[in-house]
């Protein structure tokens, strides 16, 4: 369960950074009110999971999702750019974040 958990961490950090995009420097209220809750959402979350989770592993589990979930969403929505480079860079942190959950409890 504390895995699920951390998962849906990571997916509201993903959710924060990109809020910060569209928030504009924290200037649009609405973009602004998103981010700040997303990002309590994933602090609460990351600290549930962190009970029964080594912090080490945890944490990196955590911006692993959040680095792969905002490049990708950065790639969609902000055009930004894509390349073979990128894509093994981000396949590398997809393996470690597999590689962690295998030699972690």
């Amino acid at each position: 369960m504390e895995w699920i958990i951390l998962i849906i961490a990571g997916l509201f950090e993903t959710a924060w950074a990109i809020g910060l995009k569209y928030s504009d420097g924290l200037t649009r209220f609405y973009p602004m009110v998103f981010t700040a809750i997303t990002l309590i959402l994933s602090m609460y979350l990351l600290e549930r999971a962190l009970r029964t989770l080594p912090v080490g592993t945890a944490y990196a589990v955590w911006t692993g999702i959040g680095i792969i979930g905002t490049t990708i969403l950065g790639i969609y929505l902000f055009n930004e750019s894509v390349n073979i480079t990128r894509i093994f860079f981000i396949g590398l942190i997809v393996v470690g974040i597999g590689g962690l959950k295998l030699v972690s409890p």
